[in-house]
């Protein structure tokens, strides 16, 4: 329940530890009166943050949550049409495993798209693929290492130096792995209800709305800050979870 209306969800059994630890969230009212923090139109809307919950107006969110992460339970099956939901998580040059977010979860607006664009999409995943084998490389830990101590020190020539060393790598591996393609089902789906297929394979899908997209369009359509927080708060009232 939002303050804009209700959003059904069904959870998947297919990715049972996101599944299992939505629920345990749940029952704890771990959710209650936190924020969309992160709405952008066309794209999704994001919330489980619990700094948001007393947060001042114009305040950064996003950081917040519990001790722990979730490991990736990636599906080929599942994909990012409209109205999924899904783990939120940190980049990949800051989490090469992929780990989930332990609360922070979004639920896909996205938005239609052509053939073409999808080839775009397309590219997009493959070098998203060829950025995670190579900082997954044993011998890149290093150049991994200074990525992440020069962002902390935020030392920003060096990390742009580092970043342009890994996309030389990133170049190179793309020469060795097979060129991501979408199913027939994905091209279907993403040319007539739409969705982010660029998250494909990168995000762990968990959920999908079965009623109250009209809500996430409401709440998608609302005007947001430069951090991409909308203007007015926009709450998640509670979560209930029905058997």
């Amino acid at each position: 329940t939002t303050s804009y209306g209700d959003i059904r969800v069904v959870l998947y059994n297919e990715t049972p530890i996101h599944r299992d630890n939505f629920i345990k969230l749940s029952k704890e009212h771990y959710f209650d009166s936190l924020l969309f923090h992160r709405v952008i139109k066309g794209f999704m809307i994001q919330g489980g943050d619990p700094d948001s919950k007393h947060a001042p107006t114009g305040t950064l969110l996003g950081e917040g949550g519990p001790s722990y992460t979730l490991p990736a339970e990636f599906n080929p099956k599942l994909f990012h049409k409209k109205g999924v939901l899904a783990a939120a998580r940190e980049f990949d040059l800051e989490n090469p495993t992929r780990a989930s977010s332990g609360s922070q979860f979004y639920i896909v607006q996205g938005r239609v798209f052509t053939d073409s664009l999808l080839n775009v999409q397309a590219k997009r995943i493959t070098r998203s693929m060829a950025l995670n084998h190579v900082i997954n490389n044993p011998e890149n830990a290093d150049l991994l290492g200074k990525y992440k101590d020069y962002s902390k020190r935020e030392l920003m020539d060096s990390v742009k130096y580092v970043n342009s060393r890994i996309d030389k790598k990133v170049d190179l591996e793309l020469l060795n792995i097979t060129p991501y393609s979408f199913s027939k089902e994905q091209k279907e789906i993403y040319t007539t209800i739409g969705g982010t297929p660029h998250l494909d394979t990168n995000y762990t899908i968990f959920g999908e709305v079965y009623e109250g997209l009209e809500i996430v369009d409401k709440i998608a359509a609302q005007p947001t800050d430069k951090n991409n927080r909308p203007e007015e708060n926009i709450r998640i009232l509670n979560v209930s979870i029905i058997p």
